[in-house]
């Protein structure tokens, strides 16, 4: 099954701002993290197809997931 995938912020250095990922059925939000080797201490918000979504959360054939880092300020 295919999710489209968008990178935010720190995430995109080196990387893609957006593709499209063939996964197996089961794949978890947190399972998609850890293949694109996202640092878990930096990510803060997982978006599913526009909502806040959970790292347990399993993805469907179609789904858009977005990965979006801590933001610093001051």
């Amino acid at each position: 099954m295919q999710v489209t995938i968008a990178l935010h912020g720190v995430f995109r250095r080196g990387r893609f701002k957006e593709t499209v990922e063939e996964v197996p059925e089961g794949t978890t939000l947190e399972d998609l993290a850890a293949h694109l080797q996202l640092p878990p201490v930096l990510l803060d918000i997982i978006l599913l197809n526009g909502v806040h979504a959970g790292r347990s959360v399993v993805v469907k054939d179609g789904d858009r997931v977005a990965f979006l880092p801590l933001l610093e300020g001051g």
